[in-house]
């Protein structure tokens, strides 16, 4: 950036080389100081001020810094001396002056002061030893075109690569917040079962059915090698679930359980887009079952658009939103359906996720355009 500055410099040899053939006059002397000053000065405000030359920072109210102005008046200063001491040559440092102050100005005042300049230009070729020079217009409209587009364009870059950064770090949240929501689902669920099965088991040791006793232990191994294997695919990204399966396994754990189980036989109605957010309804309505509504009784039942899990367990509290309803209701958004949960007279807790159009309560607030869940005054128990 700094070379494509500079090497534009070269314009200022002209003053420079007239300034070293007048060098035992004092206009000489200070030419051959003022030149290569203006050069330095010009490089190092460029330097200091390259941010601003792509308006990075609030691009639109932008503001000099102070010594930025104060630099910017000093590089004035010493293109009036080039001017004084090489003449008309030494009138390329204004012009390089007059450029510099679109990126140190705002980009309205910089370009006023670029028209002053060629405008305060003809006037000057009165002068002893002036003459008319229309080149000088050609290098200072290029110069204030380029550069303002230069500008431009590198906003947008800069703009464009933040905006890449900004959809990495979105992508990368959205992938922890996948793998929390999996492992949320699969250990919670996992766990719950295996909780169960493990007090079953000790209460068949205790009462001596050891055969029993080998057979839910038998399943307890079954059901740590599935949830490893489930972990290890959540971590590789895919991992397919299914209806039917987390039925059988809601019965399955229900019964270890004592909890009586009523589940649909037949899915054929349900939409293949739905298969996978019921399935996941179900393993995170069973596993609340199981962890917190004390119920003897657990309904699912299934239809075309909707799918309910209704416990008769203790009808006291409050809904308690966490990891497991989110994501619950992620799942359900992304496949166009909704989160309803309220209280069933005279206890017990349901859950429905149904389609937009199948969803009997749907609350929907002003400050928000998508579906929220419904929830009653009393539930049948806790969401983790």
């Amino acid at each position: 950036m700094i070379f494509w500055s500079g090497v534009w410099l070269f314009w200022m040899l002209g003053p420079f080389v007239t300034s070293v053939r007048h060098i035992d006059t004092p206009r000489g002397v200070l030419g051959t100081v003022a030149v290569p000053l203006f050069c330095v000065t010009y490089l190092r405000h460029f330097y200091e001020c390259r941010a601003a030359f792509f308006r990075l920072t609030n691009p639109a109210g932008f503001r000099p810094r102070p010594r930025d102005l104060a630099r910017y008046g000093l590089l004035g200063l010493i293109a009036a001396l080039c001017v004084v001491a090489a003449g008309q040559p030494g009138y390329a440092a204004v012009i390089f002056f007059a450029l510099s102050g679109l990126w140190t100005l705002r980009l309205q005042r910089g370009w006023l002061i670029v028209i002053l300049v060629g405008v305060c230009y003809p006037f000057l070729w009165a002068l002893p030893g002036w003459k008319a020079d229309g080149t000088s217009y050609i290098g200072l409209g290029f110069g204030a075109f380029a550069i303002t587009i230069g500008m431009t364009a590198g906003r947008r870059q800069h703009q464009l690569r933040e905006t890449r950064r900004v959809n990495a770090e979105l992508m990368v949240q959205q992938e922890r917040n996948r793998m929390a929501r999996d492992l949320h689902d699969i250990l919670g669920h996992s766990l719950t079962v295996i909780t169960v099965k493990s007090e079953l088991a000790g209460r068949l040791l205790d009462a001596g059915a050891g055969e029993r006793a080998r057979a839910e232990v038998a399943d307890l191994e079954r059901l740590s090698r599935t949830a490893l294997a489930d972990v290890r695919r959540a971590v590789e990204g895919y991992r397919e679930i299914s209806l039917s399966g987390e039925l059988a396994r809601a019965k399955e754990a229900f019964a270890a359980a004592g909890i009586t189980a009523r589940t649909p036989t037949a899915l054929d109605q349900v939409p293949a887009d739905l298969v996978e957010p019921f399935a996941w309804t179900v393993r995170e309505c069973v596993t609340n079952v199981l962890r917190h509504s004390g119920a003897t009784t657990c309904t699912i039942s299934v239809g075309p658009g909707s799918i309910t899990v209704e416990d008769n367990g203790i009808g006291a509290g409050s809904v308690v939103v966490g990891n497991g309803l989110a994501g619950l209701r992620e799942r359900a958004s992304a496949a166009g359906a909704v989160v309803i949960t309220r209280p069933v007279e005279p206890h017990g807790f349901s859950v429905t996720v149904a389609t937009k159009a199948e969803a009997p309560m749907v609350e929907v607030t002003p400050d928000e355009d998508t579906p929220r869940h419904t929830v009653g005054h009393r539930s049948g128990g806790a969401f983790t």
